[in-house]
């Protein structure tokens, strides 16, 4: 399964970002977004708006500049069913604001292509290869993945592909999408806590709550800030970000 999943990442990835071959980075970054049939197209637009505003938000680079190797890489994956796993952007080395803004700008150009119902741990297992596939050496790995549901239908079990991500050193990260405007009802559980539970583990894992317009930008904001920078120990951290009517 392994080596279906590896050509299966690489056919999707494509030739990948030249300038993303043979680097050493301080991270590692599969932004892995929910692009299930829950999420219509106006949302999906609304994600990736938002992936790309904190990714060239001033904070967010001079944090980035300020690590050892002072550059990350970044790939954007939507997923869906066990089938559906699509690299919007490829694997880029993101070291300043013009390559921060280019990777931004490729976010909303691409269509869209996943859908189905969730397959979450078929989404992680896909992640996981991108990250053991490239040619990029990052002192941490980290798959970050968004969705608006815990449940997973088909596929590979979300335990199984946890596992195996976690045993490669891989750190998985949660943003816990309350919906927005979802084409599917809203989930009647603790989203976070589910998360927290089911889906993100390895050192300094976390989980970011985003809730209604101005606090999805602001939830994907404070993620990569909490990822580009390292964390001491801990696991199952939690953060909610503030809806507009707390301020």
């Amino acid at each position: 399964m392994r080596h279906v999943l590896g050509a299966l990442a690489l056919i999707v990835c494509g030739c990948g970002s030249a300038a993303a071959a043979d680097k050493r980075v301080d991270l590692e970054l599969v932004l892995l977004a929910d692009a299930s049939r829950s999420i219509d197209d106006a949302e999906i637009r609304f994600q990736r708006q938002g992936y790309g505003t904190a990714i060239t938000d001033p904070t967010v680079l001079a944090a980035i500049t300020q690590g050892y190797e002072r550059r990350i890489a970044v790939i954007y994956v939507e997923w869906g069913d066990e089938l559906s796993q699509e690299v919007v952007v490829p694997w880029t080395i993101v070291d300043g604001e013009q390559s921060a803004k280019a990777f931004a700008g490729a976010l909303l150009k691409a269509p869209r292509r996943a859908s189905g119902m969730n397959a979450i741990g078929s989404a992680i297992a896909v992640a996981h290869d991108l990250i053991e596939t490239n040619a990029i050496r990052g002192h941490r790995k980290v798959i970050d993945i968004s969705a608006d549901s815990a449940n997973s239908f088909g596929g590979i079990p979300i335990h199984e592909a946890r596992a195996a991500a976690i045993a490669d050193e891989i750190v998985i990260n949660g943003l816990a999408v309350l919906c927005r405007v979802c084409s599917g009802p809203p989930v009647t559980y603790d989203l976070a806590a589910a998360f927290s539970r089911f889906i993100i583990g390895g050192p300094g894992s976390f989980v970011v709550t985003a809730t209604g317009d101005d606090g999805f930008a602001e939830a994907v904001r404070k993620k990569l800030l909490l990822e580009i920078a390292v964390l001491p120990g801990g696991s199952g951290r939690q953060a909610r970000t503030p809806r507009a009517s707390d301020n």
